[in-house]
């Protein structure tokens, strides 16, 4: 993806950098920053030109506050990404959100970007088109989790200005790899795109917008995106024959053919 010339802001952190798009992030927003600040539970090796690293567990109220001073925005990334226990989402998913706004709140930011996901809306049917913003149906902890950021990112929004794009991501790969991701799939050039244009759209109060390309068939009508300029390049589209033609269509009764989490809706709690 092309960048811009003059960077957008002086310091950003992007926390979960050792994350998948973590890593891809961590490699793509130099562009568009004089100093990037990355954190992550996990070791992060050494800093890079113009990259200041910082071990932290979001857990931790008081490392996430020292970890928030100095900076412009977040891309927070942070977090457990896929459905676990709730012994582990808590911490890392629930008090980490909260430890993040109000580490925010006191620093003075005003602008987050916020990794959410399509699993907020997991048991809506995967023969509907749903909007961006559509009510939250979590398949699992890991959704209920997220939804949770989202009605954090509102609350700190009403009541101390901080805006908020929330990105329900789908699935952010080099390629899709199944069916499900030929409707959910997202480019890593799109995700930068996407991320980027939440860091710098103006007046974005708490936004909600699904992270995808533009594929040929999607499960959200993603039309409140252009209300902060996004505009995928990318589509699933030149994989669509190769992955009908090696990967079995699915039993028709099966809960993760059935709705839009895939085989999310059978994992966690009740499974």
């Amino acid at each position: 993806m092309a960048t811009t010339a003059t960077p957008s802001f002086h310091r950003l952190l992007l926390t979960g950098a050792a994350g998948g798009l973590g890593v891809e992030l961590r490699r793509r927003l130099p562009a568009h920053c004089t100093v990037l600040r990355v954190s992550d539970v996990a070791p992060l090796g050494a800093a890079a030109a113009r990259e200041e690293v910082v071990q932290a567990d979001l857990a931790d109220a008081g490392a996430v506050r020292a970890l928030v001073e100095g900076v412009d925005a977040v891309v927070h990334m942070g977090g457990v990404s896929t459905e676990q226990p709730w012994e582990a989402i808590l911490p890392a998913n629930i008090v980490g959100a909260y430890n993040l706004y109000e580490a925010v709140r006191h620093a003075g930011v005003k602008r987050v970007v916020f990794a959410s996901s399509n699993h907020v809306t997991g048991f809506y049917r995967q023969d509907e088109v749903i909007p961006a913003g559509a009510p939250p149906k979590p398949d699992g902890l890991y959704g209920l989790s997220k939804a949770f950021g989202e009605d954090l990112a509102q609350l700190y929004f009403d009541r101390h200005g901080i805006e908020t794009v929330s990105l329900r991501i789908g699935s952010s790969f080099a390629r899709p790899r199944d069916r499900r991701m030929l409707h959910t799939w997202m480019s890593f050039d799109d995700m930068e795109r996407l991320v980027v244009a939440a860091l710098t759209a103006r007046d974005v109060g708490h936004s909600i917008i699904c992270g995808v390309s533009a594929n040929p068939h999607v499960w959200w009508d993603n039309a409140s995106a252009a209300h902060i300029g996004y505009v995928p390049q990318d589509s699933s589209a030149p994989f669509v024959a190769e992955i009908e033609r090696t990967t079995p269509p699915g039993d028709p009764a099966d809960p993760a053919v059935t709705y839009q989490g895939g085989a999310f809706v059978k994992q966690g709690p009740g499974k």
